[in-house]
This record gives C-alpha cells, sequence and structure tokens, in this order.
C-alpha cells in the first residue's frame, strides 16, 4: 500500500479562511435569494444577472493572472468562492467551469490564445463555459470517443457528437476534446486526442447545432452535434495527440473545486436543518430534542469538516505543485457524500415541508445529488483509492 506523505511544508488550517471574500459572497448572495432561483427553474433559464454580477465583481477571474486582468489567486480561494455561493443557498453551476476550465488553457495554451482570449473572459466581454468531452456512447471511457477532428491545411474539420455539455447555449466559446489520430493508429489508447479552443459564434449554423438537454435540475444541459465544422488549425491548444493528458492535468483542480461546493451545500443544509429543528415543535418539545433527529444532523456536520479538511490539504498540495490527485479524488468522495448525508437528513427532518418548494429545501437536495456522479462518479473514486493508493489489481 502507498504510504501518503505530506511533506511538512504543507499547513492545513480549520476555521473560516479568506473572510473579506467570503463576506463579500455572502453580501451578493443575500441579493439572489431563493425564489430567485425557483423562478429560474420553472422556466429553465439561465441566471444570466448572478452571473453578471459575479463577473463584475472578479470572482470568476479568480484564477486568471494579473496580467491578463484576472485576480491571479490561488486555487484554495477559487474554492471558498465556490463554497461560499452554495452555502448562501444559491448554485455555481451555471458559472464554475471557467474556473475549473482555466487550468487547460493557462498551463498548455500558446502566448497568443491567452493574450487573445483571457483578458476579454476576464473582463466578462467573452464567455468560456463550455467544456465538450463526454459522449452518448463512450461515458468515462473517454479513450475511445468518437468526435475527430481531421488536419486539413490550415483547419481541421470537425465530426462528432457530444452530450451533458452544460451552458453551450451560454458560452461564447467552448474547450472541446477530440481524436486526431484513429484509436487503431496509435501505441497507447490514451494518445491521439487533442484538445481545441472554439469560438461558438463562428461555428453555429456552420454545421455545429446545440440542442437543450432537459434535466432533473437547471444546470442548462445541452447536446452538441458537429458535422463537417471548419475550426482554424490556431485552434489547437498545446501539442496534437496530447490532449487526454491537458484534460486529465486539470482533472484535480476541477475535483477539488467542485466539491467546494458539495461543502457548501453541506453547510446550507446542516444549518437550515439546526434552524428548522429548534423551532419546531411538536409533542410540546422541539424536535431537535429527538435523537433521531439530532444524531444525522450531528454526523453530516462531522462528515463535513472531515471533508473539509482532506480538500484543503489537497489544494495546499496543488499550490505548492506536488501530487495532490490522492486527496483531490479522496475529497471528492467524502464531499459528496456528507452533502448527500446532510441534505437527506435536512429533508427528512423537514418533513412534509421539504418538498414544498418554497423552502429550497427539495431543490437543493435536488442540486447536490449531482455531486456522485459528477465530475467523476463515486464507483470510479473508489476504483482509483484501490488501485493507485492501496495497490489492488486494476478493475477495468
Amino acid at each position: 500500500m502507498k504510504q501518503n506523505t505530506i511533506p511538512d511544508s504543507i499547513q492545513v488550517a480549520a476555521g473560516e479562511d479568506y473572510t473579506e471574500i467570503r463576506e463579500s459572497i455572502r453580501s451578493i448572495c443575500a441579493n439572489f435569494p431563493g425564489k430567485y432561483w425557483r423562478d429560474l427553474e420553472e422556466k429553465e433559464a439561465y441566471p444570466t444577472e448572478f452571473v453578471k454580477t459575479l463577473t463584475e465583481a472578479g470572482y470568476l477571474a479568480a484564477l486568471i493572472p494579473e496580467q491578463y486582468g484576472g485576480s491571479g489567486m490561488q486555487l484554495r480561494a477559487a474554492a471558498a468562492i465556490l463554497e461560499e455561493i452554495h452555502a448562501n443557498g444559491c448554485n455555481a453551476g451555471a458559472c464554475h467551469a471557467q474556473m475549473y476550465i482555466m487550468g487547460t488553457l493557462l498551463r498548455h495554451g500558446s502566448e497568443v490564445q491567452k493574450s487573445l482570449y483571457l483578458p476579454q473572459i476576464a473582463s466578462g466581454a467573452l464567455r468560456l463555459q463550455a467544456f465538450g468531452v463526454t459522449e452518448p456512447t463512450t461515458g468515462t471511457d473517454t479513450t475511445k470517443l468518437k468526435t475527430k477532428a481531421v488536419r486539413v491545411g490550415d483547419h481541421y474539420i470537425v465530426n462528432g457528437q457530444k452530450v451533458w455539455t452544460s451552458r453551450a447555449l451560454h458560452s461564447d466559446l467552448m474547450l472541446l476534446l477530440a481524436r486526431t489520430t484513429p484509436l487503431e493508429e496509435v501505441k497507447k489508447k490514451s494518445e491521439g486526442l487533442s484538445v481545441f479552443l472554439i469560438d461558438i459564434r463562428e461555428c453555429l449554423g456552420k454545421g455545429l447545432e446545440i440542442k437543450p438537454l432537459k434535466a432533473m435540475i437547471n444546470h442548462n444541459a445541452t447536446e452538441v452535434f458537429f458535422s463537417d465544422v471548419k475550426i482554424p488549425a490556431s485552434s489547437l491548444i498545446g501539442e496534437e495527440g496530447k490532449g487526454l493528458k491537458y484534460i486529465l492535468d486539470g482533472m484535480n483542480a476541477e475535483r477539488i473545486l467542485v466539491s467546494a461546493e458539495a461543502i457548501g451545500d453541506a453547510r446550507w443544509f446542516i444549518k437550515k436543518t439546526v434552524e428548522y429543528a429548534n423551532e419546531r415543535i411538536v409533542f410540546d418539545r422541539p424536535i431537535g430534542k429527538n435523537q433521531g433527529i439530532a444524531f444525522p444532523i450531528a454526523r453530516a456536520y462531522a462528515e463535513t469538516e472531515a471533508a473539509d479538511l482532506v480538500l484543503r490539504r489537497a489544494a495546499a498540495l496543488f499550490a505548492a505543485n506536488l501530487p495532490c490527485a490522492d486527496d483531490a479524488n479522496m475529497g471528492k468522495l467524502l464531499a459528496s457524500e456528507a452533502s448527500w448525508r446532510a441534505a437527506e437528513a435536512c429533508i427528512q427532518t423537514h418533513g412534509g415541508f421539504g418538498f414544498a418548494r418554497e423552502y429550497d429545501v427539495e431543490r437543493k437536495w435536488r442540486e447536490t445529488r449531482l455531486f456522485q456522479i459528477a465530475p467523476i462518479s463515486t464507483n470510479l473514486v473508489l476504483s482509483y483509492i484501490a488501485e493507485h493508493i492501496l495497490e489492488l489489481p486494476r478493475t477495468y
């Protein structure tokens, strides 16, 4: 079994960090109460005003370096932003991709690409919210994706289909993973995949079609179809054929950031549950006095604190450019399950009122269930832990 040794220089503290940022986020979220999100769901609409406010405050440019107009914050600061959004009853699903996609462009994009796009993304003139990876027939078996990009002179021709590409109808740019060398022609199945930064505005109606995909939660999911879509060769990020490596390179950051949202959800549920359990009187006593109510809330709280510490350690390792995949994956597992445990305790404590939309419990309950599936499923995290940490035989 691999020993998880953490350098002495990595310090992980409990308690609230980035207090000023959190207070600012709380102030913003106060202007977007539950009714705002419920109304959006009824219309299946995008939270344009919320995203605009976060953009103007500079929070969606948190990870963009200052030289390109961003804030140049550490990953932990970005995680605090997303956590606080969710802890205050809002949802960052409409805009978080701009943070977790950023690593691929920052680390592997050319200076021309970064100089052209990053300042406009930081200012809000452009949105980079769409991430085209998953396909209907391959799912998480990414090496077998069927979307192809064929080089023809100074451009590529793209054909294929993506699914669960959230926010594509509300984004100007899309990060696309496509196969540039047929699977049967590569030595390793992870080779021959390339990443492209596509200008959606230039491609719509020219072979690119985007269709809304209705789902259990209002994440503005879509299906994306490519039919002989012509994109300039300059759209390629990094070297051709090394795209999967670039995508994987950013997945630790993605897991840390999305898991921070799960932590935020858990904190929202716990606060909501404690308040209701203290206020709700049944049989002449607050229901929180019953262990059947109190114990699930207490367990959810303990699990949330434990998950938070693992994620903080992952972010500290990431900031130090040290391997953080073990903690990023374990943190993702623990945070998703802690948020779900808190959600279950909350809806059970509220009883019938948990199903009433005006309480927002059922909305957040539906939203937080996603974390056990995306951006990576619980079973795949367990497979990672078994193989890479415990050194058990690979299961797939």
